[in-house]
C-alpha cells in the first residue's frame, strides 16, 4: 500500500468516527460488508472506484475532495509532476486530479482514462446536483446518466447536472482518455 492509500484509509476511519457510526451502521447506509470496510479502515486493501463512490456519497463529498483531505493544502499552480494519481487496478481506472479542489472554488478538472473492457458505475452524485462536463480526448466510452446512455469518442463533451446514477462503460479495443470539469452546484 502506498502513503495515499494508509492517509485515505485513515480519513475514512475518521469519518465515520466523527459521526458516531459504527462499522455495522456504515456498512447499512453503504451496502458495503462490515469486514470489507474495516480491512479499508485498516489499509489492508485499496478501495476500489465504486467503493470509493459509495462511501463519497455517505460523507457528502465528491471522490477529488476526499482524495484532497488526505493531502497537503493545495496551492494555486498544479504542476503536471504534483498532480495526485490514483489507480483502481480492479477496473482499470486510473484519476489523475487535475485541477484539484481548492477553498473557495467551486470548480475541478480530473483526468480519468479506462483501459479496455472497464465499467465503473456509481449509484449516485456524493453532491447531489454536481454539474460535470466530461470532454473526451483519446478514444472512445459510454456514459450513462440517470438511465439514458450517450456514445462518446474523441472531442465530444457531455454536459449534465448529476442526480441520480452514472456508469462509464469502455468496449475498447483502445484505452479512452477524459476529462471531467465538476462544478459544486
Amino acid at each position: 500500500m502506498g502513503d495515499i492509500d494508509v492517509r485515505l484509509a485513515a480519513r475514512l476511519a475518521e469519518l465515520r468516527t466523527e459521526r458516531g457510526w459504527s462499522l455495522d451502521e456504515l456498512a447499512q447506509r453503504t451496502g458495503i460488508s462490515r469486514s470489507t470496510l474495516s480491512r479499508l479502515e485498516r489499509a489492508e486493501i485499496s478501495p476500489t472506484a465504486s467503493l470509493l463512490g459509495r462511501l463519497c456519497s455517505v460523507y457528502e463529498r465528491t471522490m477529488s475532495r476526499l482524495l484532497t483531505e488526505v493531502e497537503a493544502d493545495p496551492t494555486q499552480l498544479v504542476r503536471a509532476a504534483d498532480q495526485r494519481v490514483w489507480t483502481d487496478e480492479t477496473s482499470g481506472f486510473v484519476r489523475r486530479s487535475v485541477s484539484p479542489p481548492h477553498a473557495g472554488l467551486r470548480g475541478e478538472l480530473v483526468e480519468g482514462t479506462l483501459k479496455p473492457g472497464a465499467d465503473i458505475a456509481y449509484e449516485g452524485p456524493a453532491v447531489p446536483g454536481l454539474e460535470q462536463h466530461i470532454w473526451v480526448l483519446e478514444g472512445a466510452v459510454q456514459v450513462t446518466v440517470q438511465g439514458e446512455t450517450h456514445e462518446l469518442a474523441t472531442g465530444d463533451c457531455l454536459r449534465f447536472r448529476l442526480w441520480g446514477p452514472t456508469r462509464f462503460l469502455c468496449q475498447g479495443p483502445d484505452a479512452v482518455r477524459y476529462v471531467i470539469a465538476v462544478v459544486l452546484p
